[in-house]
């Protein structure tokens, strides 16, 4: 089992360029860095995770920015989003993002993706929060396409342009692995048609880690990865997820200055040589 970190880079938290450094020389292959482009100010949609919504949420990065900041300060650390709010952006846009992280980094991105749980934040990007899935599913058709095909075309319901050239072409062939967040029916049919890991919370159950494995087997996609975003430093969590089949589990690490997240980092590199 590999292990990396999940956390919200924000303007008042450790730089990326520093923090990325931090993780790769203490042993963690892989940061995964969450998304909001904004908060709006009447939220009605509620928090997931209850209670008032932490001022994180308000204050991240682009990731795309910070992760390049990382990627510049490290040589094998593998670049993460968890999750990017696909519905919420540009297709064609995206598709360049990616793809350019990807050759800057020398091939290091891992693409995961969501469809969100903010309501208002989708409706102020033109996003119809009740078909942004079909949203979803047609652009990661379509960024395929766009990363795959000299010309490019997608003609679907929610996504349609005619041919068009857009480079650079991701580093990593056929394309960036694509990782699936969420673990709603929809979740799992977009992960067996379009993904190529799981990005599953550390609530998850082991047992429906075990079953979603061999759903997935059953579909024929027994090459899907699986990795744990943002779960708990507890050994038996981390073993159970391991002996699930969880091939990268990641620790949510909380947004501090650079000192305190620095001493966090190093109480979580404790459970790396223990763990593996």
């Amino acid at each position: 089992m590999e292990f990396g970190i999940s956390t919200f880079v924000t303007d008042e938290g450790i730089r990326p360029d520093v923090l990325g450094k931090a993780l790769e020389e203490r042993g963690f292959d892989s940061l995964f860095l969450a998304e909001h482009s904004h908060i709006p100010v009447s939220r009605e949609s509620p928090y997931p995770g209850g209670g008032d919504l932490p001022e994180k949420y308000k204050r991240t990065l682009d990731p795309f920015v910070a992760l390049a900041a990382a990627g510049t300060a490290t040589s094998d650390l593998l670049l993460g989003t968890g999750i990017a709010l696909l519905p919420q952006r540009d297709v064609i846009h995206t598709a360049k993002e990616v793809a350019s992280l990807d050759l800057v980094s020398g091939g290091r991105v891992l693409f995961g993706i969501g469809v969100g749980w903010n309501r208002e934040e989708m409706r102020n990007h033109g996003t119809d929060p009740a078909t942004r899935g079909a949203l979803a599913d047609e652009q990661l058709a379509a960024l395929k396409r766009i990363w795959t095909s000299e010309q490019a075309e997608f003609h679907g319901a929610h996504v349609d342009f005619d041919p068009i050239f857009s480079w650079p072409k991701p580093v990593q062939k056929p394309h960036v692995p694509i990782y699936i967040g969420g673990e709603s029916e929809a979740a799992l049919k977009r992960l067996a048609k379009y993904g190529d890991g799981w990005l599953l919370r550390g609530h998850t159950h082991f047992d429906e880690v075990r079953r979603v494995r061999g759903w997935l087997a059953d579909q024929g996609r027994d090459d899907v990865r699986f990795a744990v975003f943002g779960g708990p430093a507890k050994p038996k969590v981390i073993d159970g997820f391991r002996e699930a089949g969880v091939e990268r589990y990641t620790f949510l690490l909380e947004t501090l200055p650079e000192t305190e997240t620095l001493k966090a980092l190093d109480e979580l590199a404790g459970y790396l040589s223990s763990s593996r």
